[in-house]
């Protein structure tokens, strides 16, 4: 996760690295520790097809700068007409221990004919929650900013331990 600031920082960065004429508005720059996704707005009067076509060669351009500078893939989506629809964007494994209880929620999903797979099932519990917790988590996030800012205020460690260690030394 990165702090509000860094969030800053990077919508930005994408912002004044974007053609004007790609986005009609940037909606969102998300990142998390694989993958940045940056989301605009089409013109009205364009599909999201021939949005992706006509802007392909802007958007590869920023993003093989952005990949280098902060190592991290980036996947391109469009808001057209109320509906998001993001381009090769990464579907990353995750390692996960899960109990057989856990596993039979899973496998019910998959029998029920709502996912395909228990990678499914569970991508789809997490839609779940993230939808029906976004106020929690987003306090939950904020405290995490807050708990980085009050550590990077601490004191240095590294600096007290070689104090002592001179003192010590020296006695």
């Amino acid at each position: 996760m990165i702090t509000a600031e860094q969030q800053t920082q990077l919508r930005t960065w994408f912002s004044d690295r974007l053609p004007v004429d790609v986005y009609e508005s940037l909606v969102s720059v998300t990142v998390d520790r694989e993958e940045i996704t940056v989301v605009g707005t089409a013109p009205a009067n364009e599909s999201v097809a021939a949005f992706r076509e006509r802007t392909r060669e802007q958007r590869v351009e920023v993003a093989r700068e952005a990949e280098e500078l902060y190592r991290r893939r980036v996947a391109w989506g469009v808001r057209s007409g109320g509906e998001t629809t993001v381009f090769t964007h990464l579907a990353v494994p995750v390692m996960t221990r899960l109990r057989q209880s856990e596993r039979q929620v899973l496998d019910t999903l998959v029998a029920g004919g709502v996912a395909r797979s228990r990678a499914d099932a569970l991508a789809w519990c997490v839609r779940l929650v993230d939808r029906n917790t976004d106020a929690w988590l987003t306090e939950l996030r904020d405290s995490l900013d807050k708990v980085r800012q009050v550590r990077s205020q601490g004191p240095d460690l590294d600096a007290d331990t070689d104090s002592n260690i001179k003192k010590s030394g020296s006695e």
